[in-house]
């Protein structure tokens, strides 16, 4: 079975940075494009940024505004997401989340785009 595995979620004070990776097992990583998702308490899930199978297709969330940036390394299986200029509406539970031949077109940032989801890791931004 496919597994998502996120690491790299800390606490961190306004203004800092943090990278976020995503290691896949279980499916065949360069036919899939990827997401960074994050969910606060109470609210619906919002996408952070995309990128496809092909990494030219990167999309990006509205609040991100150049601050993160995410890549994939096939070699390894995994997806990051570098993150910089972290504010407290930052804070959160960042997951990502995988779709077959995808290349971060049409309802790139809807859920449902999603088959293959990893559990999440939390970052928390402090004043």
């Amino acid at each position: 079975d496919a597994r998502l595995q996120e690491s790299g979620g800390m606490r961190v004070e306004a203004g800092g940075s943090v990278k976020l990776a995503c290691r896949t097992s279980g499916l065949t990583f360069g036919h899939y494009g990827l997401s960074w998702f994050r969910q606060v308490q109470g609210e619906e899930r919002e996408v952070v940024a995309c990128v496809g199978v092909n990494p030219r297709f990167i999309e990006d969330g509205d609040f991100v505004w150049g601050r993160f940036t995410i890549s994939r390394d096939d070699a390894h299986d995994t997806v990051y997401l570098q993150m910089s200029n972290l504010t407290l509406e930052d804070t959160g539970m960042y997951s990502c989340a995988a779709a077959a031949n995808f290349y971060c077109t049409g309802y790139w940032a809807a859920t449902s785009s999603y088959t293959k989801w990893g559990q999440g890791t939390q970052v928390t931004v402090s004043p």
